[in-house]
């Protein structure tokens, strides 16, 4: 018998997560109590979180999520008072962002900086201290930079896209997630998602999802990729409520 090599090791919470591999099998252990086990590394941790995340005291799964919602609203995303109070007002941001600044335009267009900053103001889904480090950016030397790399981004998500927003923000102290995140979620809400960092992390361990040990605050993309596999997690959990887009995920979640 081989001696068992840890490959991976994360927190979940409290609880502390290893990834082992012996005799040319996978196990994952929370706490140091194996949890499961399998033949491939990258699913045995997945299912290692979903096992974890059972075990938290605050955790009451997707059926428990559904069930707080629909006491909000009885007829899920249809119901009355949904969507004004969680989907107009970012459909109207949307509109007015696809109207000022177009994708296909902004992607190596200048002088939208403007045009983003109304759009930014036109909800409450940023803080009014990150509203006005933004507008430092957008009315500073870098702010064709921050928006064409937005735009980028919610065409390619992909890491230079990321780091090239992070650089037009960071003399800001402004690279945050929620900051750079708002315009591709709005332009592209089929694809895209805006991260809200403590409500997202709360609803991810109350679910059992990975995201909440995966969560950085800095602006790594292998966080940015597991929000989105939350977000489709939730989609296809929600499918009877028929869900439309990310606006309305995010507003779940």
């Amino acid at each position: 018998m081989s001696k068992a090599e840890t490959i991976r090791t994360g927190k979940l919470g409290k609880k502390e997560l290893r990834l082992v591999k012996m005799n040319g099998r996978f196990f994952g252990l929370a706490d140091g109590v194996r949890c499961t086990e399998g033949d491939n590394a990258d699913d045995v941790w997945l299912q290692l979180h979903d096992d974890a995340g059972k075990s938290d005291p605050t955790y009451f799964g997707f059926d428990g999520a559904r069930s707080r919602f629909q006491k909000f609203f009885p007829n899920g995303f249809d119901s009355d008072g949904y969507a004004s109070q969680e989907r107009d007002y970012k459909i109207a941001a949307k509109a007015k962002l696809d109207e000022t600044v177009p994708l296909n335009k902004a992607v190596d267009g200048k002088g939208y900086s403007e045009a983003v900053l109304a759009v930014f103001r036109a909800t409450n889904m940023l803080s009014p201290f990150e509203k006005t480090r933004l507008q430092d950016v957008l009315r500073g030397p870098r702010a064709d930079d921050f928006v064409q790399a937005a735009a980028r981004f919610t065409l390619d998500g992909s890491k230079p896209n990321l780091l090239a927003m992070e650089l037009a923000l960071k003399p800001h102290d402004n690279a945050k997630w929620t900051v750079v995140t708002y315009l591709p979620y709005l332009w592209r809400p089929e694809t895209h998602m805006f991260l809200k960092p403590e409500a997202t992390k709360d609803f991810a361990t109350r679910v059992g999802h990975r995201f909440a040990s995966d969560y950085e605050a800095r602006l790594h993309l292998p966080v940015y990729e597991s929000l989105l596999d939350l977000a489709n997690r939730a989609t296809q959990e929600l499918v009877d409520l028929k869900p439309r887009d990310g606006i309305d995920i995010q507003s779940f979640i």
